[in-house]
């Protein structure tokens, strides 16, 4: 397994990074890839994952070991597969996830993607106790609300802006944050990537 990758970040896509590790580029998915706007062309480390199935091999990355330790142990609940576990890992600050399995918290688990009640219960039956190792250093400042996951449909007539808005719908991002910076995307004319970077620009300023 790839511990890590070194090297410069040399372009971001919806889903992923590219970084260049000694003139080799690699692909690695990320749950929310323009944390890294900030770093394009500086050198930067990601923590990887390496996911293999039988008709693809894929890496996943993270900015601290931390969030892949909680990746990993999301991949073992039947039921959650990498896209999952990526929009839990990415959407909430890590203890807050831990915190939500240890007091069994459906409610808040289910607010993330593709999480039902059924798939909710599983990760507390498979992780409750079994993360203690986790809590003493997950005290990660992600910039990242933690609030509700439900993305109401903006109506705007913008196909571009609709199209943004479902873009941070599938990154996880939450109702209350999305429905801060509307206004001022409303009030922009841009490409669907435009208005997906200056949204999450504003997001993680606040």
């Amino acid at each position: 397994m790839i511990e890590c990758l070194k090297g410069k970040i040399i372009n971001i896509e919806r889903e992923a990074i590219v970084i260049d590790v000694r003139d080799v580029g690699y692909l690695v998915y990320c749950g929310n890839p323009y944390r890294y706007e900030e770093s394009i062309n500086e050198t930067v480390t990601v923590y990887t994952y390496q996911h293999v199935r039988e008709d693809a091999i894929r890496l996943y990355g993270f900015f601290h070991r931390e969030e892949r330790r909680l990746f990993e142990k999301l991949l073992s609940v039947s039921g959650i597969g990498p896209k999952g576990a990526l929009a839990i890992v990415a959407a909430e600050q890590p203890q807050l996830v831990v915190e939500a399995i240890e007091n069994e918290e459906e409610a808040f688990l289910i607010k993330f993607p593709g999480v039902g009640k059924k798939t909710a219960r599983q990760i507390i039956l498979d992780l409750k106790g079994k993360l203690e190792e986790l809590m003493p250093t997950l005290t990660l400042d992600l910039t990242q609300p933690h609030s509700e996951h439900s993305v109401p449909k903006q109506r705007s007539g913008n196909q571009e802006l609709e199209e943004a808005m479902e873009a941070l719908k599938a990154l996880g991002y939450v109702d209350r944050e999305i429905k801060k910076v509307y206004p001022q995307l409303a009030s922009e004319t841009m490409s669907t990537d435009q208005y997906i970077k200056l949204a999450l620009k504003e997001m993680l300023k606040r």
